[in-house]
């Protein structure tokens, strides 16, 4: 699935089958579902879910808990716009 792809499967109501749980989390985010999007992130425990955790973390304006998330996932703290983030997160799990 390219990016392309994934932005517009945003059109149906529920995410396309086969997506991971931290790719799933970052279509509920995109359709404006963060309980929905964490949920999903939660039910990845490696390195993918806890990336699509800091991000959200830090949407939700909990900056100490997505730098625990952040650090889980090996990447630094990210201080680009979210929406910058959102799209370099799902391009990067999109290559996986």
């Amino acid at each position: 699935m390219t990016f392309d792809d994934f932005r517009q499967s945003l059109t149906a109501t529920e995410p396309p089958a086969g997506l991971t749980p931290a790719l799933a989390g970052l279509w509920w985010d995109a359709k404006g579902d963060w309980s929905r999007a964490h949920e999903s992130a939660q039910q990845d425990e490696g390195i993918q879910g806890s990336w699509v955790h800091a991000y959200l973390h830090r949407k939700e304006g909990d900056p100490g808990n997505a730098a625990y998330w952040y650090r889980r996932a090996g990447k630094p703290v990210c201080r680009e716009g979210l929406e910058t983030e959102w799209r370099t997160v799902v391009t990067a799990l999109l290559e996986c």
